[in-house]
């Protein structure tokens, strides 16, 4: 998507101009996965060339390194959304205009999956493309059929966005179907309870989380769900909109993993936040050691993404395992 965002922490037209740039849940992976130095490939549906926009992203996408010779082009536009970024005790605020974009009105057959993921090990999707419209709900169905049909590890975030949900089902509804072709689930609270409809009493208003209800939660997860082999939640603590706790579990059905937590008190930008999660899990769990040390990878990642404006995590496989061996103190690097 192109994304626009008024300049510093400015309200949307406040002032008569955007900072134009792109991302996307699963852009957002990809980009970071390719800064860590893995093979990243993105697949979807943009609007027909030319079109300068979608040109711009894609030339977005070769600077960072992922391969966009997948991408697939279609009738429609590409999607927009703009993000005002909160501070202290004013939130963050997201508005979509993707209505009639090309991945909204994509259908199941707009992509050759069998050739999309020739070669791929593992294939990423979130829960944002599936709240579109009922026919991309479709095509992510039709994607995750067929990358474990082709034999991929399949991770899926479940990215609950409320304001997306328009078309008709719920997302209780198309979820789950998802859910049975995933082998690693990542959600937060909220997402479980509004995609899967698996609920635990946890208060995510207070600003301190109630860590042990975690395992509750994820073993649920895991008994509703017997395909999958693990899930990773997020923790986030919001004290403010400035102020966070950031922090995650991971449990593999034998063990319940509780990460290192991270006390950001200045954020510049935490949209991203979660996909820097996800990438960084992903690269963990294919690249490093046991689950343990892809778990602290991952939040370290996201930890890191929270200081950066934009979508686009932009940090290295070294900074990111130089934060998670505990070298936070942000001095000056010479």
């Amino acid at each position: 998507m192109l994304r626009l965002t008024p300049p510093g922490f400015e309200r949307i037209l406040q002032s008569p101009q955007f900072c134009a740039t792109f991302g996307g849940g699963e852009a957002n992976v990809a980009v970071s996965l390719a800064q860590f130095g893995a093979r990243s490939r993105y697949i979807t549906v943009l609007p027909f060339a030319p079109n300068a926009l979608a040109d711009g992203f894609l030339g977005e996408l070769r600077r960072f390194g992922v391969d966009d010779r997948c991408v697939v082009r279609g009738p429609g536009r590409m999607g927009i959304y703009f993000v005002e970024t909160g501070a202290n005790q004013r939130p963050s605020k997201v508005l979509y205009d993707r209505e009639n974009s090309a991945i909204a009105l994509a259908k199941p057959g707009a992509i050759d999956w069998t050739a999309a993921l020739k070669d791929a090990t593992w294939f990423h999707t979130t829960g944002i493309t599936p709240a579109i419209s009922e026919s991309a709900a479709a095509l992510a169905l039709e994607s995750v059929a067929a990358a474990k049909k082709l034999g991929l590890q399949v991770s899926c975030d479940l990215n609950f966005r409320k304001n997306l949900w328009k078309w008709g089902k719920k997302a209780e509804h198309v979820m789950p179907e998802l859910v049975k072709h995933t082998d690693v689930l990542i959600a937060n609270e909220e997402d479980c309870q509004k995609c899967i409809n698996v609920h635990v009493d946890i208060d995510v208003e207070s600003g301190k989380l109630e860590r042990a209800k975690y395992r509750e939660l994820c073993e649920r997860v895991l008994a509703t769900f017997p395909n999958l082999k693990m899930v990773a939640v997020t923790l986030r603590e919001s004290r403010s909109a400035s102020n966070n706790g950031w922090s995650a579990c991971l449990h593999d059905g034998k063990e319940f993993l509780l990460s290192r937590e991270y006390d950001i008190t200045h954020i510049v930008d935490r949209v991203g936040g979660g996909d820097s999660f996800a990438a960084g899990l992903i690269y963990g769990l294919t690249n490093l050691g046991p689950p343990s040390e892809a778990l602290e990878f991952a939040v370290a990642a996201s930890c890191l993404k929270h200081s950066i404006p934009g979508d686009f995590n932009r940090f290295t496989v070294d900074e990111v395992k130089a934060l998670a061996a505990g070298d936070g103190s942000g001095r000056v690097q010479r």
